[in-house]
């Protein structure tokens, strides 16, 4: 008999209605995905600067900062990527059951794992933000010098080198970070974020 038989489910007498009301937002999970080096973590700081300074709630998972704490223990297969992706949907799902604007900057590279996660999620809660950017631009950016490593093979399946970054095909917003500027950027995820977070009544 399987030890999950014995897991039971506590339901919880303060929910997410309850939450948000007492942060007067609207949670969500806003999914920048893209290549290293595509400006993800940039925009996403930012954007989460402006909507505290608006007096929103928001917590902001970085892929760097996840995979030196609760996910160090993954490699870079495509079977750890997967697994990195699986237990921050989770994470996330958490986070929105608090009532949390949730702001993560995963290149998050698979289109199943961003499904995957989506599905976790009620309707309209996920907001996909490709961050659009060109890999001979994000190439040149290498500010971590991964790609220069990735090239010399001292990285292996390394996004855009020999593993693959599958496109989003219905994102929410698609930000262009070699064609627009920073501000333009920001203010595009602004725009479409804000009247959603926002409580009518609030």
């Amino acid at each position: 008999m399987s030890d999950k038989l014995h897991i039971i489910p506590h339901n919880h007498q303060i929910g997410k209605q309850e939450r948000s009301a007492s942060l007067k937002q609207n949670p969500c999970v806003v999914w920048f995905t893209g290549l290293s080096g595509s400006g993800k973590s940039t925009v996403a700081n930012r954007v989460e600067q402006e909507l505290v300074s608006r007096g929103f709630h928001t917590y902001l998972l970085d892929g760097d900062n996840v995979r030196s704490g609760l996910n160090s223990d993954l490699d870079f297969t495509e079977v750890g990527r997967v697994e990195n992706i699986r237990r921050l949907g989770e994470l996330s799902k958490l986070m929105v059951d608090a009532g949390l604007i949730v702001l993560t900057a995963f290149i998050s590279p698979f289109r199943a794992d961003r499904a995957s996660v989506r599905a976790k999620l009620a309707e309209g809660e996920m907001v996909e933000v490709h961050v659009d950017c060109p890999l001979e631009v994000a190439e040149s950016r290498d500010v971590k010098g991964l790609y220069a490593k990735a090239r010399a093979g001292e990285i292996k399946n390394f996004t855009g080198i020999d593993s693959p970054f599958e496109i989003p095909e219905n994102p929410e917003i698609t930000i262009n970070t070699d064609r627009d500027s920073f501000n333009q950027n920001v203010q595009q995820v602004l725009d479409y974020i804000l009247p959603k977070i926002t409580l009518k009544d609030a």
